[in-house]
């Protein structure tokens, strides 16, 4: 008995160590990009809605979210986000010619895709693009070039 209590207490303080090492690791990149900040650009379609936020960080950095809303707000849907830094500096609502990208998310998530952003965006513009499969149907908005 006390050699099973001895073997549960270290498989315990591993698993809490890898645990508190995974989240020191995640924490760096979550603290540059995320769901908040300057609201630069939010754009509202059916049960989606593509928000673009910006920090200083970085030499500027814009994060792309894209929430669900009304009747898909907490139902799990596949959903997409992606973000990027255009080579333009000004023409707000123009196609971007696109510099850099984030990775996407894609997911079936019940809330929001994202965050996903790109750094380096001081004196550009960017652009994000986002969907919600929903009801047989896919609602996309795209930003065009915007925080010029």
């Amino acid at each position: 008995m006390r050699h099973v209590r001895r073997v549960l207490a270290l498989v315990l303080s591993t698993v809490t160590m890898s645990g508190a090492f995974v989240v020191a690791l995640a924490s760096p990149s979550q603290a540059a990009v995320s769901c908040s900040g300057t609201v630069t650009y939010s754009e509202s379609y059916g049960p989606g809605e593509l928000t673009i936020f910006y920090n200083t960080s970085n030499g500027g950095t814009n994060s792309a979210c894209f929430y669900h809303k009304g009747a898909a707000y907490g139902v799990a849907a596949p959903t997409y986000v992606r973000a990027y830094r255009c080579t333009q500096q000004s023409g707000e609502g123009q196609p971007c010619t696109v510099a850099a990208s984030s990775s996407e998310d894609f997911g079936n998530y019940a809330y929001y895709a994202g965050p996903r952003g790109v750094t380096g965006t001081a004196n550009y513009c960017v652009a994000a693009v986002g969907y919600i499969d929903w009801q047989g149907y896919r609602y996309t908005i795209s930003s065009g070039r915007q925080g010029c």
